[in-house]
């Protein structure tokens, strides 16, 4: 009875150990004593890095109750993604604006601007989890890391839909060259990260 007892003890130790084993983070680091513990290689990392057809940012977060750690990484990588796709949207309006004749190009830029950022944080509601994983450090709280990500043509279609609601910006609208630029943009954003 002992011996079974035991054994029995002994197997449910065996996958106790393996189990909290797989969940440990696979983290490369390595340690300098001025700055202390680098992560040379954080998960969801690769899968958080833009390229010619989405827009994708990666976050991660850390705190004692797990859901919360998921919460806060996914809130901050939304705003990274929003801020990316604001950055890259307003790159793309300044050449559009610039390479085309308007009555008044400042007004056109300033409506136009403030239209693709309703659309960036409308489009937000459309991000797709590419990445999402948790670990639990030596202290007991939790890591949260993800990325998301977002089609360029989510966004372009956000656009031309908002256009269609708005006559006056709609008559200085050229749909085939804001794309075009567009399309530049991203693969610019692309061959800066090396995709």
């Amino acid at each position: 009875m002992n011996t079974r007892r035991f054994f029995g003890i002994a197997i449910l130790s065996l996958v106790v150990m393996f189990s909290l084993d797989s969940c440990k983070s696979k983290e490369k680091v390595s340690t300098n004593s001025e700055v202390g513990t680098i992560l040379e290689d954080l998960p969801c990392e690769d899968k958080g890095r833009s390229d010619k057809n989405f827009f994708r940012a990666s976050a991660m977060a850390t705190s004692s109750d797990l859901s919360l750690a998921e919460e806060k990484a996914l809130l901050n990588a939304k705003q990274r993604l929003v801020t990316l796709i604001n950055s890259n949207t307003k790159s793309v309006t300044d050449r559009y604006v610039n390479e085309r004749e308007f009555g008044d190009a400042a007004e056109f830029e300033q409506k136009f601007e403030n239209l693709t950022r309703e659309v960036a944080d409308e489009t937000i509601n459309n991000i797709v989890i590419a990445c999402q994983k948790k670990s639990v450090l030596p202290n007991g709280k939790y890591r949260g890391f993800i990325a998301i990500e977002v089609s360029k043509e989510d966004i372009l279609n956000g656009i031309n839909d908002r256009l269609s609601n708005n006559q006056k910006l709609q008559v200085d609208y050229d749909k085939a060259k804001f794309e075009e630029i567009f399309n530049q943009e991203m693969q610019k954003m692309a061959e800066e990260r090396g995709y």
